[in-house]
């Protein structure tokens, strides 16, 4: 550590500090943030090329720890939400929950590491400039990984422009991670040195290049709008506003008025709707006049949420049975889901899902919850971790359900992914794979509180809408609640932390995008590139050694 010098720390640490920009910070992304993504990673890439105190090209060590650096700032300043989720909802003493977020920091920040001394490897046998070349290759293939082996692709690179509508062509057929490689190529290329003859309007003709394709870049960025989307069906989506875990005080309502409260909002939508973002500035909020009598809708969905509905309770499915058929709708709703087993020494089952009932009343069909909350829903580890408190009542105790289902009637299919798998592109994809022609997502955002983390996960659900081309209708808990169209844009929502409900407009799609029938092929391509160049690097090496 002491060979490096500290201009190269102080650049990887501000690398670092810039990917943290165009990410949501305490609200929604405004978009002229988002515009740091394009030089974010240029300090880091500039960091790595550079010599040790005695003059040498940076060793494999030298590159991660740098790497090192910039990942555990990134993720300090991305995820800082951990800390006050721990301890204001999960009840952890403060230290604690600052010393879990160190860890996690510790521990995802390797990924960046891992990147650090990729880029160092390719150096020593491509040069610096080959190495920049390579630099998105790496990148893409450190993001495929965090996402296949420590399963926590939050926040890909490429989800920061996810209201860039010339990029996000590229989703359907390469998911986030197109976006993604792009990005980081931008970034090598400020630092690319391109030999060109020099002549005598050498300079100024490059000069007058890039101001113009940096001005045409923006003008189409703001020209450029994908077409209007019309909404052929309409849905209610219920907010239910339940305070979570510690900060749930004072007495609880009975089961019974829950059901009858959110029940009412399924048939009485609010009165307040927000035309793009809620909180973005510019976001029109407007009031309906109250109609006299219930409003039709096509779909009721109920998110996930901290109250104690189980799927097995004859009041909830009287409830939610009485609800259909009064609405003569469809109504998705979560719930716990417990089944009996000789299996495991409990003798049950504990579920996180998604329970669909048919206009007629019918409990037709369940979705048990895939991919569980690490410390939340299970605890990984747990002799390990035997510091580790519940953070839900039901938590810590949570199975993984172990099939993906899709929900038909009236000649349409719903796929619901449930809170926090909105993150796994190539998991979502396979429900409209399957035939899903609307995606639903219901959530429990109210653990995050008033953090970056809730507009982090509705931008990751928008990338989810443009990669299958798919609406996507969140109904979550305490906010984001609303519709999201096939290109991303969030097109009706409630206000957030309110207790409510809102009446969106969707439309049913049957394409099947590139991505949503082949999955990561391009990021595994990027992976493949990656490991070549990986293994001629340190094949040289060793002939050297």
């Amino acid at each position: 550590m002491r060979l490096i010098p500290a201009r190269l720390w102080a650049m990887s640490a501000l690398s670092g500090i810039l990917q943290v920009l165009p990410f949501p910070i305490a609200g929604p992304t405004p978009v002229w943030r988002t515009a740091f993504c394009w030089v974010a990673i240029l300090p880091l890439l500039w960091a790595l090329g550079g010599e040790d105190r005695n003059g040498q090209p940076l060793t494999i060590g030298q590159s991660a720890q740098l790497g090192y650096l910039c990942g555990f700032l990134w993720y300090l300043g991305n995820c800082y939400w951990i800390y006050q989720t721990m301890y204001l909802y999960g009840g952890l003493d403060k230290p604690v929950a600052a010393g879990i977020l160190v860890l996690f920091c510790l521990y995802l920040g390797l990924y960046h590491a891992l990147f650090g001394g990729l880029l160092g490897a390719f150096r020593a046998r491509f040069g610096v400039q080959g190495a920049l070349l390579l630099s998105p290759f790496a990148w893409v293939a450190v993001e495929l990984a965090r996402a296949r082996i420590t399963s926590l692709p939050w926040d890909l690179l490429g989800v920061a422009q996810v209201d860039n509508p010339l990029l996000t062509r590229l989703a359907p057929v390469t998911g986030a991670y197109g976006l993604s490689f792009v990005i980081a190529a931008i970034n090598a290329l400020w630092l690319v040195r391109i030999q060109v003859r020099e002549r005598r309007f050498t300079r100024l003709a490059l000069t007058v290049a890039g101001v113009v394709f940096i001005v045409v870049y923006v003008l189409g960025v703001r020209r450029v709008r994908p077409p209007r989307v019309r909404a052929s069906a309409t849905a209610t989506l219920v907010q239910e506003n339940l305070e979570v875990g510690a900060a749930a005080k004072g007495p609880e309502p009975s089961e019974q008025q829950m059901l009858e409260s959110f029940a009412y909002l399924s048939r009485y939508p609010g009165e307040r709707v927000y035309l793009g973002i809620p909180e973005l500035p510019g976001t029109p909020l407007v009031r309906f006049v109250p109609k006299a009598g219930p409003r039709r809708s096509d779909l009721i969905v109920w998110p996930e949420s901290p109250a104690p509905f189980q799927e097995n309770d004859p009041a909830f499915r009287a409830a939610i049975s009485g609800l259909a058929k009064e609405a003569g709708a469809p109504v998705i709703v979560g719930n716990i889901a417990i089944d009996r087993t000789t299996a495991n020494a409990r003798g049950y089952y504990l579920f996180n899902s998604a329970s669909f009932v048919t206009p007629q009343g019918e409990f037709a069909g369940r979705y048990d919850k895939m991919h569980l909350v690490p410390f939340g829903e299970y605890v990984p580890f747990q002799k390990l971790f035997f510091f580790a408190q519940n953070l839900l009542h039901e938590a810590g105790t949570f199975n993984s359900g172990g099939t993906r289902t899709v929900f038909a009637v009236n000649g349409h299919r719903y796929g619901t992914f449930i809170c926090y798998e909105s993150i796994f592109a190539d998991e979502v994809r396979h429900f409209s794979e399957q035939g899903a022609d609307v995606l639903i997502n219901i959530s429990n955002d109210g653990w995050y509180g008033d953090t970056s983390a809730p507009w982090q996960h509705l931008n990751m659900a928008r990338m989810r809408a443009i990669e299958n081309h798919r609406w996507v209708l969140r109904a979550t808990n305490t906010g984001v609640t609303g519709s999201i169209d096939p290109y991303g844009r969030v097109v009706e929502a409630a206000p957030r932390h309110v207790r409510t409900s809102v009446r969106v407009g969707f439309g049913y799609e049957d394409d099947l995008t590139f991505y949503a029938k082949h999955g990561d092929l391009f990021a595994y391509g990027c992976a493949l590139v990656t490991a070549a160049a990986l293994g001629l690097s340190l094949r040289a090496r060793f002939a050297v050694d």
